[in-house]
């Protein structure tokens, strides 16, 4: 295995950050310089990727985090709003729909991301509410350089933010001509309002915690919360349904929700414990995939050969069946996420790879839920190749540009602090601009089913089931990793692949990062329209020799994408005795890892 990597392996005692944005990485940086801790640099870039990157998160999306802290210990910050009291199944079915649009006000859920941030900020960070907020409002009001992928965006839709969502034409296209690739690129509604978010906190005094709690009421019951629902009180939004459709969000909504903290489900690989996010969102699916892939000698495989690629992707698809079939809130659905992790259980699934490629969806039979498993079988029967109309999240090159994805950072601080988080939702393609805000809504509710009996069945009340997925891992010896990458479905299977070339290959970070990617389109896609891809698997071309003509023959349906066009990762890890690494994809020319 050659040492060369694209980019240099970031290493330092002082402190790192890495995330799918130069600028945010920088803006984490410089927050760390400043003194301040992990968290307020996660705050801070965080905030900073939704200007820079508004194609791909919004302060009205989603945020889920794991986190360390040298003081708490291991948690998650579940920032993922769930659906409005009013989202019944019985409404949309009302409205014509089988299917909840992938845009417009009906998939909208409580927004979720600026709350989690917050809460982030006031009880682990350190610095104060205009000091975290400082960088969002200078990029936002002063402007930064449109990334090409941006542009390309709002040139494709701005003929549709005219037709249909002026609001976002004015944002977005100012004067009526979409931004030109690396033009500097202004937002003064967003700058305005974290502005006005910095003055509501202070005017409650000068306790830190104060400032930051007014400012989260500020946003679900002041003025945010006013201007959100002055606008939708009488918004009818054409969305991909090609109806326009009125919203159910209200304003008690969004007051009686605020963001909070859970336990992570967690799981012991080779002398790790991988940490995830409940099966709210599809994190428990990574720890599955391992522990199928416990009963194969992985680190006999040519980490670029055809059999490691056949043995993984097997994997995931019988693993991703399981969270098609059983994963969903757990708040309101029992989920069997102890059987799924047992022993015994992916003893059974491990059994069902063989040498050839399934066609087949094979959900496991959970005893007490089989009903569960015999409605995602005829589910996906159903939804087999429903048409080629664009899914509403993963992108990558290779894709259009008018979906929306998802961004990713990772930070750790000199003191052993670590956070890893993936915010998103809240795209500029998801709904129209709040007028005098800046700033769209998410669509995160096509993610439910307009069916009864699931776990995924909309409800009010229940949060979607979402692809968000950030990792934290802890070994044995004491070394701590976070990583993660945007890409809907896609995250946990990249995921996958980087954590165990670097488990069981000898693969330091950005070796891994830089390694071809693959991934299956086989299970259910989480976005509208939901589609099924029986065996279809996207790989990028420089795999080892062979690789690819030996799985066409194993029965997958290959499809090669243009080289470093698949995944979008970044990683971050902390040795026992300090000494810190950190590395990001070269893919999109975009993420960047920093540290010193």
């Amino acid at each position: 295995m050659t040492d060369f990597t694209t980019r240099p392996e970031i290493r330092g005692t002082f402190g790192v950050v890495t995330s799918t944005h130069w600028i945010a990485s920088a803006v984490g940086m410089a927050m760390l310089e400043k003194g301040g801790n992990a968290f307020d640099a996660a705050v801070a870039t965080g905030l900073v990727l939704q200007v820079v990157e508004p194609h791909l998160c919004g302060p009205a999306g989603d945020l889920p985090a794991v986190f360390h802290s040298v003081t708490t210990g291991t948690a998650v910050l579940a920032a993922q709003g769930p659906a409005p009291a009013g989202a019944t199944i019985e409404h949309y079915r009302a409205q014509g729909l089988s299917l909840i649009p992938g845009s417009g006000l009906l998939a909208t859920v409580i927004p979720g991301a600026f709350d989690g941030w917050m809460l982030m900020l006031r009880d682990h960070g350190t610095v104060t509410l205009r000091e975290a907020l400082a960088p969002v409002i200078h990029y936002a009001g002063e402007g930064h350089p449109i990334m090409p992928r941006v542009a390309a965006t709002i040139a494709g839709l701005a003929d549709y933010f005219a037709a249909e969502w002026p609001s976002s034409a004015e944002t977005w296209t100012p004067g009526g001509t979409p931004p030109a690739p690396n033009a500097i690129f202004r937002n003064p509604d967003v700058a305005r309002t974290y502005t006005r978010l910095v003055e509501a906190g202070e005017a409650a005094g000068s306790d830190r915690a104060a400032q930051i709690d007014a400012a989260r009421d500020a946003w679900a019951e002041g003025f945010v919360a006013e201007a959100i629902f002055g606008y939708l009180e009488q918004a009818e939004v054409h969305d991909v349904s090609e109806q326009k459709n009125r919203a159910v969000l209200a304003p008690a909504d969004m007051a009686g929700w605020r963001a909070g903290y859970e336990e992570p489900v967690s799981y012991d690989y080779h002398g790790w414990t991988l940490h995830k996010t409940g099966p709210w969102g599809q994190g428990p699916v990574l720890l599955q995939s391992l522990a199928i892939l416990k009963h194969f000698d992985i680190a006999a495989m040519d980490p670029r050969g055809e059999e490691f690629a056949h043995t993984v992707i097997e994997a995931m698809k019988l693993s991703y069946a399981d969270r098609e079939t059983y994963y969903g809130d757990p708040a309101q659905s029992e989920v069997p996420m102890a059987h799924l992790l047992s022993d015994a259980y992916n003893a059974e699934r491990a059994a069902l790879i063989g040498e050839t490629a399934s066609l087949e969806q094979r959900p496991g039979r959970v005893p007490g839920f089989e009903a569960l498993a015999e409605a995602y079988v005829a589910r996906a029967a159903r939804d087999f190749g429903v048409g080629d109309v664009a899914a509403q999240e993963p992108t990558m090159a290779h894709l259009t540009e008018k979906r929306g994805d998802t961004v990713h950072l990772d930070v750790i601080d000199r003191w052993g602090n670590c956070v890893s988080a993936t915010p998103s939702g809240g795209w500029l393609q998801s709904n129209p601009v709040i007028p005098g805000l800046g700033f769209p809504l998410n669509s995160r509710a096509q993610m439910f089913w307009l069916e009864e009996g699931l776990p995924t069945s909309l409800a009010p009340g229940r949060r979607p089931r979402t692809t968000l997925t950030p990792t934290l891992a802890d070994h044995e010896n004491g070394a701590r990793l976070v990583f993660g990458t945007p890409g809907g479905d896609q995250q946990d299977q990249w995921q996958l692949i980087w954590f165990l070339r670097f488990v069981h290959h000898g693969m330091d970070l950005q070796q891994a990062l830089d390694a071809p990617l693959f991934h299956s389109l086989h299970f259910q896609g989480s976005f509208f329209p939901r589609e099924v891809k029986p065996g279809a698997l996207l790989i990028e071309p420089n795999m080892a020799e062979g690789a690819i003509d030996g799985l066409r023959a194993r029965g997958h349906r290959v499809s090669v994408a243009p080289e470093w066009s698949v995944g979008r990762l970044t990683a971050a890890l902390r040795h026992p005795d300090g000494v810190m690494q950190a590395g990001a994809t070269p893919r999109l020319m975009q993420a960047y890892a920093i540290g010193r």
